[in-house]
């Protein structure tokens, strides 16, 4: 009995000690507990806290080829057109927690880009715009995405304004996943209908908008933007009020624009 008492007396001493232990010395964090935070477009782990989040997005704070940037003072040259193969394609609408992005599941769709061909992965959208020309932002931007068979990207900028119902996005935009997931649309969407009459462009060495803002995208941004309802409008900003990168500086970067159209 005096055995067991003692036990209980020891044991009750040990636990004291580690809860004291444990209160006076909290444990430190891990090296990797700030590497695994989700970055984001507002607050704490906004564009200017991106590069501090994990050492790979170094270049979102390092870079000297970032991007989005106001557009000014381009040269204009003739520049070959680039070529569109879009076919209406299935695909499955994404919300991947930073924007609404709709996937392609093949390569069947293609652009030819001074000479080279760039299959597109998939398209997003960014409001308000993350590039402006001469100053001025629209209500929103897409990200046409395109990979070479060196992994090299190309990415096509489209502007949006506000105006017309844009229906080629009608069944994509009745789907619109409001938390992190994804579905497939019932009907085929044909990209080239996203693009405007007139495909004049700028056309300038950039980054990804996003972490981990790597460097050599080939980036064209057209000049004249399509059309979305003020409800479409609205209802992507219902999911994300505002996904846009600040501009970046140009540097010794030069823009080039279609002299040619």
């Amino acid at each position: 009995m005096q055995q067991s008492h003692t036990l209980s007396l020891i044991t009750i001493v040990l636990i004291i000690i580690l809860v004291s232990a444990c209160v006076g010395n909290p444990p430190a964090p891990t090296a990797t507990s700030e590497s695994q935070l989700d970055w984001s477009y507002q607050g704490d782990n906004g564009p200017g806290k991106w590069a501090s989040l994990d050492s790979k997005y170094a270049l979102c704070a390092s870079g000297k080829s970032q991007s989005p940037i106001d557009i000014q003072q381009a040269q204009r040259q003739d520049l070959p057109d680039i070529a569109f193969h879009y076919q209406p394609s299935l695909l499955k609408i994404v919300n991947n927690g930073h924007t609404i992005e709709l996937d392609y599941p093949d390569g069947s769709n293609t652009i030819t880009l001074d000479g080279s061909s760039y299959r597109l992965v998939q398209f997003h959208f960014h409001t308000p715009s993350e590039h402006q020309i001469d100053g001025q932002a629209t209500a929103m931007e897409l990200h046409l995405v395109h990979k070479d068979a060196k992994g090299r990207l190309a990415v096509i900028g489209v502007l949006v304004k506000e105006g017309e119902e844009n229906r080629t996005l009608v069944e994509a935009w009745a789907k619109l996943p409001h938390s992190e997931g994804e579905q497939p649309l019932d009907s085929s969407l044909d990209a080239s209908q996203l693009l405007p009459r007139n495909r004049s462009s700028f056309r300038y060495a950039g980054s990804l908008t996003t972490p981990p803002c790597s460097e050599g995208v080939r980036w064209t941004v057209l000049e004249q933007p399509i059309e979305m309802s003020a409800a479409q409008i609205a209802a992507f900003r219902t999911i994300y009020p505002s996904n846009n990168r600040p501009l970046q500086p140009l540097n010794t970067r030069t823009v080039i624009e279609d002299a040619t159209k």
